[in-house]
C-alpha cells in the first residue's frame, strides 16, 4: 500500500499551515490541493513549502471540493499511490488520529475507511448534526446499510476499488455520492472513530451555504434513490451473488 494524505483547501489561510505540519508529523507524504483560493493561503502555502516537502497541486479558480477531489486522485493516480487519505483544512480533523485510518486500511486495503465522528458535543452545530442524519438516512435507502457518519471528509479511499470516481457534482455533496457508489460496487466501507473539533461560532469557518448546498444534496439523493432501483441494486445483488 501506497499512501498520500490529501488536503483541499479553499480560503482557509488561518488553518491549512497547522494541518499541514500536524499532517506530516504523523505521515511523511502529503498532497495540498489550492482549490482557487482567493485569500493568502497560496502565498502561505509557498512559504511553508521552503520549510516542509509536501505535493502542492493549485488552478485558479474554485472548482468545488468535489473537483479538488478528482485533482488530488488523479495526482496521486498519476504518481503510483493506491491509497489517499482525506482531510479538512479548517482544523475541524485531528490530523494526529490518521495513524488509526491508516492501520484500518492495511488491514483491509480494499475497504473504504470512514472516519466517524461523535456528533454529540455542545459545539457542533445542530445544523451539521441534522444534515448528518438526513444524509445517513438516504444512504441507508440507496445501499441497504448503515454507517454512522456519511458526512465526515476525514477518509481513507482504495483507488482501486471506489466508484463514481467521474463523479456527477463538485462541491459538498460529492462525499456522499463516492460513498453511494463505491457501496454499489461492492466496496467493503469501515467506519473508524475520529475526534472533531468545532471552535465557537465566532470564530468558525465556513464554506457551506445552508440554503443552497442542502437543496443541491436533496436533488443528488433524488437522483441517487432514482438510480438506485435502476443500477445500485441490482449491481449489489450481483456482486453479492457472483462478486462482479
Amino acid at each position: 500500500m501506497r499512501l498520500i494524505i490529501l488536503i483541499p483547501t479553499y480560503n482557509n489561510a488561518q488553518t491549512i499551515c497547522d494541518v499541514v505540519r500536524r499532517s506530516m508529523e504523523v505521515w511523511p507524504d502529503v498532497m495540498v490541493v489550492n482549490d482557487g483560493s482567493t485569500d493568502d493561503t497560496m502565498a502561505r502555502l509557498q512559504t511553508l513549502s521552503e520549510e516542509l516537502s509536501f505535493q502542492l497541486v493549485s488552478y485558479a479558480s474554485n472548482r468545488g471540493k468535489g473537483g479538488a477531489l478528482k485533482a488530488g486522485f488523479s495526482y496521486a493516480r498519476a504518481h503510483g499511490y493506491t491509497h489517499v487519505l482525506t482531510l479538512d483544512a479548517d482544523g475541524q480533523h485531528y490530523p494526529e488520529d490518521a495513524p488509526a485510518l491508516i492501520a484500518a486500511a492495511k488491514q483491509q486495503p480494499e475497504a473504504l475507511i470512514v472516519g466517524s465522528r461523535t456528533l454529540d458535543d455542545e459545539n457542533i452545530p445542530g445544523g451539521n448534526i441534522f444534515a448528518n442524519k438526513f444524509s445517513n438516512f438516504w444512504f441507508a435507502v440507496q445501499t441497504l446499510q448503515r454507517i454512522p457518519d456519511t458526512q465526515t471528509g476525514f477518509r481513507v479511499y482504495p483507488l482501486d476499488f471506489i466508484g463514481g470516481l467521474r463523479i456527477l457534482t463538485a462541491r459538498y455533496e460529492a462525499e456522499l455520492e463516492l460513498l453511494v457508489f463505491s457501496a454499489w460496487r461492492g466496496t467493503q466501507i469501515i467506519p473508524v472513530p475520529v475526534r472533531v473539533y468545532y471552535p465557537s461560532p465566532d470564530k468558525r469557518v465556513t464554506h457551506f451555504r445552508p440554503v443552497l448546498d442542502f437543496l443541491r444534496i436533496t436533488c443528488l439523493n433524488t437522483i441517487l434513490c432514482f438510480l438506485a432501483i435502476i443500477y445500485g441494486g441490482p449491481r449489489m445483488l450481483l456482486h453479492k451473488l457472483f462478486n462482479i
